[in-house]
């Protein structure tokens, strides 16, 4: 079941999610696979991050990993209750279960990731079954998430 797009209280997730793909861009400016997130607390980015595991030679270093280390740093807690996370792509298995981890409050992504998509693509994990309950909604500017990433890997192919 895909999840459905509503808004958070108090902000639109379209402000936190152009943010996220401001993020993915540099990421492709750098090589990686443009994925962009950050973690938002009250309504304010607390933590940001893109893609580096080229770069940083680690297969952790998602955009969601990066970000989720910033803010329970900034916090000084690994549990991120009331925060959420706004990413540009479904995130993968890994990325999923450090926000669930990370009692993550909404998750919030732009386009589906049919071949590594945790929450409803390809695993369909059952995020509603897990001890802590975290809410998903997809679709959130989807077709311009979706744009950069056939945008990248066009240009990667063609080289």
């Amino acid at each position: 079941m895909k999840p459905t797009l509503s808004l958070l209280p108090g902000a639109t997730n379209y402000h936190f999610m152009y943010i996220s793909l401001a993020l993915a861009q540099k990421a492709a400016e750098r090589g990686e696979v443009p994925v962009g997130a950050v973690v938002v607390q009250n309504n304010v980015v607390i933590a940001r991050g893109y893609n580096q595991p080229i770069r940083r030679n680690d297969p952790t270093a998602h955009a969601e990993m990066i970000a989720l280390r910033k803010a329970a740093r900034k916090l000084g807690n690994y549990r991120l209750t009331g925060c959420d996370l706004y990413v540009t792509v479904e995130p993968c298995a890994m990325c999923l279960g450090a926000a669930l981890n990370a009692r993550i409050r909404t998750l919030v992504y732009g386009a589906d990731d049919p071949k590594a998509g945790a929450v409803h693509s390809l695993l369909s994990f059952p995020i509603e079954k897990t001890n802590h309950r975290m809410a998903a909604t997809g679709g959130v500017l989807a077709a311009e998430s979706a744009a950069l990433l056939k945008d990248f890997f066009r240009a990667r192919r063609s080289r």
